[in-house]
Order: C-alpha cells, then structure tokens, then sequence
C-alpha cells in the first residue's frame, strides 16, 4: 500500500490547497501574501493620507474639515489591520467595511483585497451579490467624492471596471484552485481504487489457495487416517500388508507435505525468478490415478467413463472435475467408510459434462473418524458456479448420497 503523494515543497502552496478541515493553517506563502497585502494597503493609506493634505489632491477633491482627514486615514488603518483576518472571515469582513467605498479614499486597497478574497473562497452567487452592491457603492463614491480631474460618469465607469477586472482576476484563481483540489481529488480516489482492487485480488488468490490446499491436503490425510487405523484395528496384519500400508502412509505424508510447500511458499514473500516452478495442475486425464489411490487405502470405487473425446475437454474443465471426485472420495471416506463409492462421468463437446459420485448412506449418526473443516462442498459449489455449472448433493430416494455437477463443454 502505498502512501499519498507529498509535495516537495508544501510551503509554497496555499494553506487552502493543503489542508482538509475549515480553517486552514497559514503556510509561508500565505504569510508572504498576507503581509504583502498589509504593507500595499499600508503605502495607499500613507499615499492617500499625504494627498488629502496638499493644497490640490490629485485622487479626490479637498475634503473642508481637517478631522475628515485624520478619520478618513484612521478608518484606512482599520481596513489595513483587518487584512489579517480576512481569510477567516471574509464575507463579514466584507459586509462591515462596504459602506466605507462610498466615502473613504483610503480604505480602497483594503477593500479591493478583501473583494478579491470573498471572489476566491465563496460561492460564485455571493460573489456576484457583493459585486453588484460594489457597484452600487462606487455610484455614491463618485458622487460623495468626486474626482477634481474627469467627470462623474467617468470616475464611475472606472470604478466599475477595477471592480470587475479584480472579479476575473479572483475568479481565474479561483477555477484554478477547483481544478487542482478535482484533479487531487480524483488522484486519491483512483489510489483508494487501486489499493481495494489489490486487496480483493489478495483475497481472492488467498481463496484459491485455500480451497487448492482444503481439495490436496483433505485428501492426502483422509488416505492416511485411513492406514493408520487400518493398522491400529489389525494387529494381526502380516508383515507384507503392514509394509503395503507403511509405504502408502509415507508416500501420501510426502505428497501432502510437497502440497502444503507450495502453499506456504505461495503466502510467503513475492516469488523469485529463480524460484521452482509449480507441479503440473491435474486434469482428467489424472482421474484414474486418483480412483487407484483410494482403492489402494480399501474404498471400493466404480468408475464408469462415458465421456466422448476427452482429448478436447480443456484443461481447466477437467481440472474442476477431478477436484470434484476428489472432495466425493474423501467425503466418502470420512462419512461412509467401507462403502463402495460410483463414479459416473458422461457427456461431451456442445452437450456439457455431468459428473456423480455416489455412495450408501452410513447405517447410524456416528461421528466420522476423520474430522473435517465443513467447508469442502462450499468450496465445490463455489468452484462448479464459477464455471457457470450446477451442483446437487444430499440424500435421494433410494438412500444413497450423491454429489452431482454438470460443467458446460462449449463445443469446438
């Protein structure tokens, strides 16, 4: 699993971009920005102040009272000081100082950064909303101050367009920032993606091998269990039929501990290039080695082949239908020792393959010698449905258990 990308230099993006919850901490840029703001603001104020007091403003016309000036420039710093706070509460910022546009000079520069904040981080409705009353604010600023150098319309239309190219400009960033939050956005979500699709392929090779190593390893023990007792209710064995038995033990020990190799090795760290290949997987063509097997161990098996031209039936189709008899074979001897067991395998290319296994009901409820998981026939039924088969198994009406899938055989 791999961890979300972190920018290399996260200082230089605003707090905004980098944050998650509402109130973001300031990065170093916004610090730059902020205090940027605050000294331009600052210099208008001082620039403002300086040409009210000459004898011929060039920005406004010469207000008649000497403390209109000094409350003109104090109402200016005001605005200034309130920059700082602007990125926490900017539309209330806005709404406290727009009445100012209409008579003070100074508060301009704050007042335009402030505009320009709520155009960034509000909704597109209320920006048009505080640019329509700008509007209306810079038609009384033109008439309560107007401008000793151009006429009243003049001034107005100039008002008007600061005021819009501030809303493209705030809009411009705005959409850039969308666009980069969608673009994050859709990135962790096709990361979030990726990590659940690795996880479900995980759980779904972990059931493979779960359900490879239930159908080998099911079978392997039921075989030596049943040796084992065989011995341990024939102390009268002769030395042949003990030594016949020993080597059928040894023999399934080593094949189940090869099989339980491959699984772990298979849980184990990502496969090497030089590791050793797996064994060939059975095919139907092994089905009657495994009929052999359970007839070595004294299980009475039946196996009646009816299949038309087995050398067409695909790999992975006869693969399934020796698990099948397999799981068939150890469930008979578990539940049904001594009882003779029939296979019956019938079908071909375009008509399907149907496969049962069929043996005598147990006389009595006793608990079978050889314990189990439970989980065999859920992992049959799991695997005849993925092949897009039927299953059936339970008891008939003659009283004889039978398993039962048929396999579609797409014809060739």
């Amino acid at each position: 699993m791999t961890s979300p990308a972190v920018p290399e230099h996260p200082w230089l993006l605003p707090g905004a971009l980098g944050a998650t919850d509402r109130s973001p901490r300031r990065t170093m840029r916004d610090w730059l920005i902020d205090s940027t703001c605050f000294l331009l603001s600052l210099g208008w104020v001082v620039l403002a102040t300086f040409d009210a007091l000459t004898p011929a403003p060039i920005v406004a016309e010469r207000l008649p009272y000497g403390w209109m000036i000094v409350a003109d420039a104090v109402v200016g710093l005001a605005c200034t000081v309130a920059l700082w706070w602007r990125r926490r509460w900017p539309l209330g910022l806005l709404l406290v100082t727009l009445p100012l546009t209409m008579v003070s000079v100074t508060s301009v520069a704050a007042l335009l950064i402030i505009y320009f904040t709520v155009v960034v981080h509000l909704r597109t409705a209320v920006a048009l909303a505080v640019t329509a009353a700008g509007l209306v604010c810079n038609m009384f600023f033109a008439l309560f101050r107007p401008d000793p150098h151009s006429s009243y319309w003049a001034a107005t239309i100039w008002g008007m367009v600061i005021t819009l190219l501030v809303m493209a400009w705030a809009m411009f960033v705005r959409a850039r920032r969308q666009l980069v939050l969608s673009l994050r956005e859709r990135a962790e979500r096709a990361e979030a993606e990726q990590q659940l699709r690795v996880a479900q392929a995980q759980q779904l090779e972990r059931t493979r091998i779960a359900r490879e190593m239930h159908d080998v390893l099911a079978h392997r023990i039921s075989l030596l269990s049943l040796h084992a007792g065989a011995l341990e209710f024939r102390p009268d064995a002769t030395g042949e039929e003990v030594s016949r038995a020993a080597a059928v033990i040894r023999g399934s020990a080593h094949a189940a501990l090869q099989d339980l190799r491959e699984v772990i090795g298979v849980l184990r760290a990502d496969t090497s290039l030089t590791a050793e290949p797996e064994r060939p997987q059975p095919t139907l063509d092994d089905l009657p080695a495994l009929v052999a097997e359970s007839r070595a161990a004294g299980t009475r098996v039946d196996l009646r082949d009816r299949v038309s031209d087995p050398e067409q039936l695909p790999a992975g189709l006869g693969r399934s239908v020796y698990r099948i008899v397999q799981e068939g074979l150890t469930n008979a001897r578990k539940h049904a020792a001594g009882a003779a067991v029939t296979v019956g395998l019938s079908g071909g290319p375009g008509d399907g393959l149907a496969v049962e296994i069929r043996n005598r009901w147990p006389v009595g409820e006793a608990v079978p010698a050889i314990p189990g998981t439970g989980t065999g026939l859920v992992g049959v039924a799991e695997r005849v449905t993925l092949a897009g088969g039927r299953l059936e198994h339970g008891r008939d009406d003659s009283g004889d258990f039978r398993l039962a899938a048929w396999l579609p055989w797409p014809a060739s």
